[in-house]
């Protein structure tokens, strides 16, 4: 029996015309597969809204949070208006819709009530999770009204996770017991589970969400302990892409990734997959495919345990925003280098991975990047934490902390092409170079720089690319 999971991004969720796409695609890919597990995420942009609304709560600004709740509230009852349903569903999800909004507001006002920092996370991630809650209900009831049994079945229900809010980890063993039981009675039944995704609970029952692209990491961990077949991640781009085709024009798809270049790719900054969701994959052998919702004709990118080559290649570039730590003098990196790790886990709930270290007669460097999952604020969140624990030792710890920016080449076997590496540091022209890594997985190479020399970087080390025709390897 064959089983696919396919998971649905924001971007093809927000409109009447993306989910007829998803429509489509679902109806179609039902002919050819035993089983299918479709993972949502949140309409495009609600996830952003409702870390608003809770930030909104913790500084007790009641009218900010009810603004954002009734905008939530005026979007999806007006895509949901534009949909063949008939009324007995439509007023079903608006009373759906009323009753999860209504609980966002009441976790919202206990989070204004001064709570202590641990119950403040736990119920800012009851509000986060409402996204992707609502999107759920929507596609199963579009799916129902087509003739399709889709039933929404919420995240926190059959992922259990450890307690850390905002970037949860899953517990695979109990996981895989409530995966089985909850959703294998569906697919016998020829029903089609809706899950949401980025969603967790602990095993006390208290909602988690596994950091900003967590939905990706949901449908990675369902596809793992379902024993599914593949993987389908639908977005707006055509699949994985040599570089940010917001900034290279030229940037063209990637057809075939191994599992670890899609790693070291996602960990760098490419946005369209979650960085932890690789790992579930390869242990289990288990292919998965990049695609345009809105061209579903297109191959997009295979990710497997094949790469498609043998030969080394740049495959891709990346560049992400890092922070550096940086001594007057040179001295032993072990007491920063604790401090960085301590701060890192405190902050982020996350534990430090250094990147790029270079230490010289006069001067000394350390440089390490926040995952994407954290967003934003969670480079301010550190950045901040940082300078408040250094200025607790100014003698010991003499160091500044600059904002800088991390590109990185990805590609096959690296560590057996120097002349490759070379190349890449031709690519960088006149580009002064504050330290260069080789990552563990000696599928990426990483320069820091300036912030204002990354897109210059990237530009040359892409145009290597181009002119290798290493993408189509």
């Amino acid at each position: 029996m064959t089983t696919l999971v396919m998971k649905f991004g924001g971007a093809s969720l927000g409109t009447s015309a993306g989910l007829a796409q998803v429509l489509g695609i679902i109806a179609s890919e039902s002919q050819y597969w035993a089983q299918l597990v479709i993972v949502v995420s949140a309409l495009d942009g609600v996830t952003d809204m409702l870390l608003e609304a809770a930030q909104l709560a913790r500084i007790d600004n009641r009218r900010g949070y009810r603004r954002i709740a009734a905008n939530l509230r005026s979007r999806h009852l007006a895509l949901i208006d534009q949909l063949p349903l008939d009324r007995p569903d439509r007023n079903t999800l608006q009373a759906d819709i009323d009753r999860l909004l209504s609980s966002l507001l009441d976790d919202c006002q206990t989070i204004a009530n001064n709570l202590h920092e641990e119950l403040s996370a736990m119920h800012i991630d009851a509000v986060v999770a409402v996204g992707e809650r609502l999107s759920a209900r929507i596609i199963a009831a579009l799916l129902r009204q087509n003739g399709i049994r889709g039933v929404a079945v919420d995240g926190a229900e059959v992922l259990v996770t450890d307690d850390v809010h905002g970037n949860a980890n899953p517990f695979f063993a109990p996981t895989s017991q409530k995966v089985n039981d909850a959703l294998a009675p569906m697919l016998q039944r020829d029903m089609i589970p809706v899950v949401t995704g980025y969603i967790g609970a602990t095993a006390a029952g208290a909602t988690t969400t596994l950091g900003r692209g967590g939905t990706d990491y949901t449908a990675s961990v369902i596809s793992s302990v379902l024993g599914a077949d593949e993987l389908w991640i639908w977005t707006d781009v055509d699949g994985m892409m040599t570089a940010d085709p917001r900034v290279e024009r030229d940037a063209r798809v990637i057809p075939r990734l191994s599992y670890v270049e899609a790693a070291d790719l996602a960990y760098f900054g490419a946005r369209i997959l979650h960085a932890r969701m690789i790992a579930p994959l390869t242990e289990a052998k288990l292919p998965l495919r990049v695609k345009n919702v809105f061209s579903p004709e297109q191959a997009g990118t295979l990710v497997s345990a094949d790469p498609g080559g043998r030969q080394a290649a740049i495959k891709a570039v990346t560049a992400i925003q890092a922070l550096a730590l940086r001594r007057p003098a040179s001295g032993s990196m072990a007491g920063v280098t604790r401090l960085v790790g301590n701060t890192l886990f405190r902050t982020l709930g996350m534990r430090s991975e250094v990147l790029i270290a270079s230490q010289s007669s006069s001067s000394s460097f350390l440089c390490f990047v926040i995952p994407t999952s954290h967003g934003m604020e969670g480079l301010e969140h550190l950045q901040r934490a940082l300078g408040e624990k250094m200025a607790e030792y100014p003698e010991k710890m003499p160091w500044t902390i600059d904002s800088v920016a991390l590109v990185t080449a990805i590609g096959a076997n690296l560590q057996r092409a120097p002349q490759l590496l070379s190349r890449v540091l031709a690519g960088l022209g006149d580009i002064e170079i504050y330290g260069m890594a080789l990552g563990a997985s000696n599928c990426s190479v990483s320069v820091a720089m300036a912030r204002k020399d990354a897109a210059k970087a990237v530009a040359g080390i892409h145009d290597l690319i181009l002119r290798s025709g290493s993408d189509s390897a």
